[in-house]
């Protein structure tokens, strides 16, 4: 490109790239299956745009309030919601976005300018950046209609509160893409990841905890927190806002800068990541090939009593992948941690109030325990060939029939379920005593009807829109749009059913009712999951292209 000037081959690569996108967004809807996809994806981002919408309305009042009050410190109050959402959120909802490995650019003749640019970009229109900056819009006009001479620095306030979060976001996923590459960081960050998403469950309990002290004692424990975060970047915009509120423009200044300052670590830091992902930093665990002695004999596979040898070697292979994924064993302890954090919360203590055609709370745990094991293991029912990538050709070309395959995983899937079910047993008759035999039946003949239903649809919608999933990430999709939309609504059907079969055995006084109407129910569920097992052969052949062709995605 002689004569070219650096600055326009950088606009013709940003225009290049875009057009990929494009294309690939363009072509992904020429399908069925893409185009109800998208369906799924604009359904979510509606319910989600209405949410953050309905959010902006409550984050522009209190400003307004707070604005007029001149309290104007009390903003962080508002700053910390929109950074914590703000940057949590993409880890822990990622079906509305398509998770495009940015660093495959690399293999493009692109500057380390247009690069870090690329991947700063990047995002800038997901749902956590767009309600998060709706919130800011929603909070700067508040503070606007209270006192308009605020206006010109609180948007320059708000902007760089913004640039701060957009380079933490990218930040984090810089880093966490390097920690995610070696097996013992990797599980070091999931059991990290673990307790903080376990921390903010207990938040909630915290605070009705703290707010039953005598006076004295939280004002002065409120006084320390509200030091602390001023230092912080929500603490430092809300000062800054509330300093130029006052007339100290040099304080206001002071904080903005220290604003400033945050981000220029955050561009450091990023740049630091980049640079070294740049210069072709390889992170490879590949290890050489070990040579085994002559006299070592090959392990033998496992043989499940009753059962066939290609189902048994799937259950054993399905298995082995299962118990050395961090997110996986994660999730079934999950519903146990629910069930503490439930019996430390108000869920518990507040059970005298409610009416007596209701259940008591405490009656609840085993239920509430096995339908959040069910719920936990969705994600991988309904995607069970996302793990096999390529793989999936031996299961195509092997001479076994595609039903032994999915019967192997099912077993596998089932005995997680069940160990799962076992710990939340025991963590109810630790937290809350022995359930009622009543309350037992009726979850376990619940379950003999939500488990096949599952099954039923996972198999289905595993065949028919599949995803390439990696079992040893955190915080990535695990399943397409409409498998996510589709299990949705499988599972508050079948919560649905439940609650009527609960409330209208309440309402006779006999909770043993509900267990007949779960056990008709059940086989109904069986029914359907043995129909679908019958086609599965045929559905497989059909769409062998579309499983090859998704699966086989990097």
């Amino acid at each position: 490109m002689a004569g070219v000037t650096p600055s326009i081959r950088a606009r013709d690569q940003y225009a290049a790239i875009g057009h990929l996108r494009w294309s690939i967004f363009r072509n992904s809807i020429r399908s069925r299956r893409g185009k109800a996809n998208l369906a799924s994806q604009i359904i979510m981002g509606t319910v989600f745009g209405l949410f953050g919408l309905g959010s902006a309305i409550g984050f522009g009042s209190g400003a307004w309030y707070f604005a007029s009050e001149n309290k104007g410190e009390w903003l962080a109050a508002l700053f910390w919601p929109v950074m914590l959402f703000w940057q949590f959120f993409p880890i822990m909802a990622t079906a509305l976005t398509e998770n495009l490995e940015t660093s495959n650019l690399l293999r493009f003749p692109l500057t380390y300018r247009s690069y870090f640019l690329i991947r700063l970009a990047y995002g800038l229109f997901d749902p956590a950046t767009s309600i998060g900056a709706l919130w800011l819009l929603a909070i700067g006009i508040g503070i606007t209609v209270a006192r308009p001479i605020l206006f010109p620095w609180t948007a320059v306030v708000l902007f760089t509160f913004a640039v701060f979060n957009i380079l933490l976001t990218r930040t984090i996923f810089a880093w966490v893409e390097r920690w995610l590459a070696q097996r013992r960081t990797r599980e070091l960050f999931g059991i990290l990841l673990f307790f903080i998403t376990l921390g903010f469950q207990f938040i909630g309990p915290a605070i009705e905890h703290f707010s039953h002290k005598p006076a004295p004692g939280f004002v002065r424990d409120a006084e320390r927190v509200s030091i602390i975060q001023q230092a912080l970047p929500p603490g430092l915009a809300a000062t800054s806002i509330a300093y130029i509120g006052e007339g100290q423009f040099p304080r206001a200044l002071l904080r903005l800068t220290e604003l400033c300052g945050y981000a220029a670590v955050l561009v450091w830091l990023l740049n630091f990541r980049l640079l070294a992902q740049y210069r072709g930093e390889n992170l490879s665990e590949a290890e050489g090939l070990k040579t085994k002695s002559q006299s070592e004999k090959p392990k033998l596979g496992w043989k499940l009593p009753g059962v066939p040898g290609p189902i048994s070697a799937v259950f054993e292979k399905e298995f082995r992948i299962l118990s050395r994924s961090g997110p996986i064993l994660l999730t079934m302890v999950m519903p146990v941690a629910a069930l503490f954090i439930l019996r430390v919360g108000r869920w518990h203590a507040g059970s005298q109030a409610l009416p007596s055609v209701m259940l008591q709370p405490k009656d609840f745990g085993f239920p509430v325990g096995a339908a959040y094991s069910l719920l936990m293991l969705t994600n991988l029912v309904y995607n069970s060939f996302g793990g096999e990538g390529m793989g999936v050709q031996f299961y195509l070309v092997s001479p076994i029939r595609f039903r032994e395959v999915v019967l192997g995983k099912n077993l596998a899937h089932g005995l997680f379920l069940v160990s799962s079910l076992v710990l939340v047993w025991i963590a109810v008759n630790v937290v809350y005593g022995p359930p009622a035999y009543a309350m037992t039946a009726m979850t376990l003949s619940a379950l003999l009807f939500a488990a096949p239903v599952n099954f039923a649809g996972g198999n289905l919608f595993s065949l028919y829109s599949p995803k390439r999933v990696d079992y040893g990430t955190f915080g990535r999709q695990k399943a397409s749009p409409l498998t996510v939309l589709a299990s949705l609504g499988i599972q508050l059907l079948i919560m649905a059913m439940g609650a009527v079969a609960i409330f209208v055995s309440r309402i006779y006084g006999n909770l043993w009712l509900a267990t007949p109407a779960f056990l008709f129910l059940a086989v109904l569920g069986i029914g359907a999951y043995l129909l679908v097992l019958g086609r599965v052969d045929k559905i497989a052949l059909k769409q062998r292209e579309t499983l090859v062709t998704e699966l086989g995605k990097i």
